[in-house]
């Protein structure tokens, strides 16, 4: 039948039977890796935090004689909070120091690893000439080997920034393989359909896909620099965070110890929070990041 203009009218949408409707979707907590809303997953954070606090009010209030844990293995969450006035004259100086070292093991792990892994995900033979070190280095106990840098490097600030480097540098290499590996084919033939040649394929299409699983990769080297800093910064050094708990154990302050594991812990996030924030706004097609 035509309609008012003219042309043929389009058919009505069939009217849903009786009493059937379009089932709602399952709850989130019913389905396989589904996300909560956001305030409920803040609030599932808050509640997991004010718990453990709770318990470890529990278990170090009243009299130090009474308590269920000794303060000197487990002072209350009021002494480790008063300890932070004594901490402040020192605490970014070491906040600072730290950092330094960091950022200098991570940098130089990350410029080798990601240009090794980048040679070895794309050339399978070269991959499989480095394999045996980097599972070497990747299995051997880093901590054990702290001398071996105090020989190598005595105990200055390249000996800090070489033992980050050697205990990251496999990690940042197998990830960026990894990396390189899981870029879907499709990408690489239709490069190929267009004529790309190998390089440019590299540049334009491998690098690119597998960059953001990279800088995941770094993100998560951060945390394992700051816990073998805190090695290193044992040994023949006046400054940092590793230094100050290694004074403060000797002198017995435990809650003060227990401040800085607060501070490093806040270090890490910001470091992590900051990564993330940039990497979400340069790689916006990743939402899984």
């Amino acid at each position: 039948m035509a309609g008012p203009s003219g042309g043929a009218r389009k058919p009505a949408p069939a009217a849903a039977p009786a009493g059937l409707r379009v089932p709602d979707p399952p709850a989130w907590w019913r389905t396989l890796r589904a996300d909560p809303p956001v305030p409920i997953r803040l609030a599932l954070g808050a509640a997991l935090v004010g718990a453990i606090l709770l318990l470890w009010w529990f278990v170090t209030h009243g009299p130090p004689v009474e308590r269920i844990i000794s303060p000197s293995r487990l002072p209350s969450p009021y002494e480790v909070l008063r300890s932070f006035g004594p901490l402040r004259e020192h605490v970014f100086e070491g906040v600072m120091a730290t950092l330094e070292r960091v950022l200098a093991g991570v940098g130089l792990a990350a410029v080798t690893g990601v240009g090794l892994g980048v040679l070895a995900g794309t050339n399978r033979g070269f991959g499989s000439a480095v394999a045996p070190l980097v599972i070497f280095l990747r299995s051997i106990p880093m901590g054990g080997l702290l001398p071996l840098f105090v020989m190598a490097f005595s105990t200055g600030e390249s000996m800090k920034a070489m033992f980050i480097f050697f205990a990251l540098v496999p990690f940042v290499f197998s990830d960026t393989v990894k990396a390189i590996s899981i870029v879907p084919a499709r990408y690489i033939e239709t490069a190929q359909t267009l004529g790309a040649s190998n390089r440019q394929i590299l540049r334009k299409v491998l690098v690119p896909l597998a960059l953001p699983d990279i800088v995941t990769s770094l993100r998560f080297q951060f945390g394992l620099a700051l816990g073998y800093v805190m090695i290193s910064e044992a040994i023949g050094t006046t400054s940092g965070l590793g230094f100050m708990l290694n004074i403060n154990e000797r002198l017995g302050k435990t809650e003060q110890n227990y401040a800085l594991l607060f501070v490093i812990a806040l270090l890490a996030f910001t470091i992590d929070f900051v990564i993330r924030f940039f990497q979400r706004g340069i790689f916006q097609w990743r939402r899984d990041l």
